[in-house]
């Protein structure tokens, strides 16, 4: 009973903990921010709006709770010694990883480089530094690297699991300027999850013993215990052209479960073995890095999916509460005829709609190739086009172009979409290129 109160008075204190460390305010100032911009280039783009993006920040801070409590109750079976000290230069390196990329703000990549930090600064153990670059030197040096490598490959088998539930949720559709200059249709999907974790480590000070023994920490753990509060960011971007945003989405959650527990294995090996400590930092980046290039790669492989076939006018997204919706019409099927009328292009659906305009009958292709036939009442103040946003055509004047999104953009969300130099441009008269950005 004595460890179960103090456990639960540690963790009181963790909770206080998190709520005054500004970390965990910033990572959801950040997840508002991004969902703030994607919300206003829908807006430029299809003049309407797609989904709330308080909503989605709502989903997705809940989404990152519920992802932390699950690491933290899986980590506390693991063990890691980590101080305040270590807490504040782990979230250093993260926000000047920030500075340059917003994808960055990763833990792969802030604990990656301090691996290899800490590796080169053991290759020279007489090297102490003068004043506060000693109390860094210092600080990496005690960094329990296999723990948090161990962490790293834990989170991203959260963020695995998470990619599968919402990855797809958070789908945008947008505009893309193909080969040749062909416009076609495609998702950006972009997440940031902020994940309070509550950590177990030995007490500075004796207290109750844990009933279990850590994986990492040895000895150490005889001391008691005690919980500490920290907030790390995990996230993932994406874009597809050829592939649904589900079927993306799932092949991007079991890649990055793999990247987990390869991560995972190679943490744990190099608590028994030190010199894998400096391989598996430099894994966990490089691979990082090579998922990216190979999502990269394959969507240059992959034919465009959402461009117009001959005849009929292929759905890019669906309004929620729509017409489209009700009737049954999912993105990815195409719209061949309504009211018997064929209707190869946007024009012509809309007067095709035209000819009875409480009524409409729709005959539709699905994802398979087959026919199948919709009707439903039109009611007036509804979407001149059901509610559809279709795969754009050779009238499309606005495309979207993907470059590095920087914290300017993300603390500025409408510059860019304004017109200014650098970032989002629209034209009435010629096809232009906006900008998208990349985490």
């Amino acid at each position: 009973m004595s460890i179960l109160l103090e456990g639960l008075w540690n963790l009181a204190e963790a909770v206080g903990q998190l709520f005054l460390q500004p970390f965990y305010y910033i990572s959801i100032i950040l997840i508002m921010l991004m969902y703030r911009r994607q919300f206003l280039l829908e807006r430029k783009l299809f003049h309407v709006r797609l989904q709330s993006w308080l909503g989605q920040t709502w989903r997705t801070v809940i989404g990152g709770l519920l992802a932390g409590i699950g690491v933290s109750v899986v980590f506390a079976f693991v063990g890691m010694t980590l101080t305040m000290e270590g807490i504040i230069c782990i979230w250093a390196v993260t926000l000047v990883l920030l500075l340059i990329r917003v994808r960055y703000l990763c833990l792969a990549y802030s604990v990656g480089l301090l691996g290899v930090a800490q590796f080169i600064l053991n290759l020279f153990p007489s090297f102490e530094g003068a004043q506060w670059i000693g109390e860094i030197v210092r600080i990496v040096r005690e960094l329990n690297m296999p723990a948090l490598l161990c962490l790293v490959a834990i989170v991203h088998l959260a963020e695995g699991l998470l990619i599968r539930w919402q990855g797809a949720k958070s789908a945008g559709p947008l505009f893309f300027e193909g080969k040749r200059g062909r416009m076609v249709g495609g998702y950006q999907m972009q997440n940031l999850w902020a994940i309070p974790l509550f950590l177990f480590i030995p007490a500075q000070t004796a207290g109750d013993i844990l009933p279990w023994s850590p994986l990492f920490g040895g000895d150490v753990w005889q001391g008691g215990f005690s919980i500490l509060a920290l907030p790390i960011m995990i996230g993932f971007s994406e874009m597809t052209t050829g592939l649904l945003p589900e079927v993306k989405s799932r092949i991007t959650s079991g890649r990055i479960l793999g990247y987990g527990l390869i991560i995972l294995i190679l943490a744990i090996l190099s608590a028994w073995w030190s010199p894998l400590i400096f391989l598996t930092a430099l894994l966990a980046i490089i691979l990082h890095e090579g998922l990216t290039w190979l999502s990269r790669i394959e969507e240059q492989q992959h034919s465009p999916l959402f461009v117009n076939p001959k005849g009929g006018l292929k759905v890019l997204a669906v309004l929620p509460g729509s017409p489209a919706e009700e009737l049954g019409i999912i993105i990815g099927e195409t719209i061949i005829k309504v009211n018997g009328v064929p209707v190869p292009s946007q024009e012509e659906l809309h007067a095709a709609l035209r000819i009875n305009p409480a009524f409409c009958k729709l005959e539709v292709l699905n994802l398979a190739g087959e026919s199948k036939y919709l009707q439903r009442a039109i009611y007036a103040g509804e979407h001149h086009l059901l509610g559809a946003i279709l795969a754009p055509d050779e009238k499309t004047i606005s495309a979207v172009k993907l470059r590095p999104l920087s914290l300017l953009q993300l603390l500025n969300p409408k510059r860019g979409v304004s017109g200014s130099s650098g970032g989002y441009r629209a034209s009435t008269s010629t096809k232009s290129q906006e900008q998208i950005v990349e985490q």
